[in-house]
């Protein structure tokens, strides 16, 4: 998929530094945001971001301070030098915050969802060259991602960069939202010059999980970071626990590994042909697994049995997830597998079935 880009031209803090944009998760006061601005360009921050809108789960939270929070990020421009970022959820969020000069504008989660929203914000940005970084939509559907860019693109739009945050789960895990790494590689995948930035902030929602978050993000080869930083996390007025003072900021990134593209050499090319080998016989072995569970399948419909036999189905489960962990793997990765295999198994016996 092809998509007409052009360079973000953001400032980078050094060359063995990704591209980090870092701030508090809300404007607060105008003492808050010049000291922590004026903290994090202390350790080399170029891009300051803060909350204006704030879109929460329900209401009565603090919701953001509004338009009397704009002069505040001006004045980081203006007295600071550096450049500043908001989200915008709507025109008017849209027209506000270019009036006061905000250089970087984001769409987050809750908004990419909707297409209307998206097609609205895509006419009010026409004609723009302000760089746009769309967050994942809150549920794992690339293609409403692909969908929200596509429109910003057809509007002209062509500084554009994503933000994967994770996606929600109902189950509560150790993360606030679940990584889904698959989702952003399919996404590089498909538009391999369209720039990736991690947050570390919102995938983790615990400060402890911002630093191996942001190495994962490195490991993967995104081009920046997002992280919130504020001067003092503990009182912050929203999402307090995943934010991080700008010392440890620093901290963090002076620690990151910044990966380098892979090269392709002899032993890495011979390395590959292995893999390759591994995965055709990977697909004999499940070719030959679909024709015995064909034959299954005949032979139930002989016997007017049922296509899932439950008893069988849960013993499979668990013997091979025990077995791959001997193996070495996750056992939740070969559970994941084995009903998706399952799942095509089914779908071949039911159409012996039903025939």
């Amino acid at each position: 998929m092809e998509l007409d880009l052009l360079p973000l031209n953001l400032p980078n803090i050094t060359a063995q530094r990704p591209l980090v944009i870092a701030g508090p998760c809300s404007a607060e006061t105008e003492e808050q945001v010049m000291e922590t601005a004026t903290k994090l360009l202390a350790k080399g921050i170029k891009v300051f971001r803060a909350g204006i809108w704030k879109p929460r789960t329900k209401p009565g939270g603090f919701e953001g301070i509004g338009e009397q929070g704009l002069p505040w990020m001006q004045r980081v421009k203006q007295e600071l030098g550096m450049l500043t970022a908001t989200e915008v959820a709507t025109p008017a969020h849209i027209e506000a915050a270019l009036k006061y000069d905000i250089d970087i504008l984001w769409i987050g989660a809750r908004t990419v969802v909707n297409p209307f929203a998206m097609q609205e914000i895509a006419d009010t940005l026409k004609g723009k060259d302000t760089p746009i970084l769309v967050k994942n939509p809150v549920n794992p559907d690339i293609e409403l991602w692909i969908g929200g860019l596509q429109r910003l693109n057809d509007a002209g739009i062509k500084r554009l960069a994503v933000i994967h945050r994770g996606f929600s789960s109902y189950d509560r895990r150790i993360y606030r939202n679940l990584p889904m790494w698959h989702i952003p590689i399919e996404l590089r995948r498909r538009i391999p010059h369209l720039p990736i930035f991690g947050d570390p902030s919102h995938i983790g929602g615990r400060r402890e999980l911002i630093a191996p978050l942001c190495q994962q993000a490195m490991d993967l080869g995104f081009e920046g970071l997002i992280v919130e930083s504020h001067c003092n996390p503990d009182q912050a007025w929203s999402d307090a626990s995943q934010q991080i003072t700008p010392d440890v900021l620093d901290f963090i990134l002076e620690k990151l590994t910044i990966r380098k593209s892979a090269e392709i050499t002899e032993s890495l090319d011979s390395l590959r042909k292995q893999i390759d080998e591994c995965d055709n016989a990977l697909l004999e072995l499940l070719a030959k697994r679909m024709r015995i569970s064909r034959e299954i399948g005949t032979y139930k419909k002989e016997h007017n049995m049922t296509i899932v036999q439950t008893a069988r189905y849960s013993e499979i489960l668990d013997k091979r997830g025990a077995q791959g962990s001997l193996c070495g793997m996750n056992p939740n990765f070969i559970r994941d597998m084995f009903e998706l295999i399952h799942e095509e198994s089914i779908a071949q016996q039911s159409e012996i079935m039903n025939k």
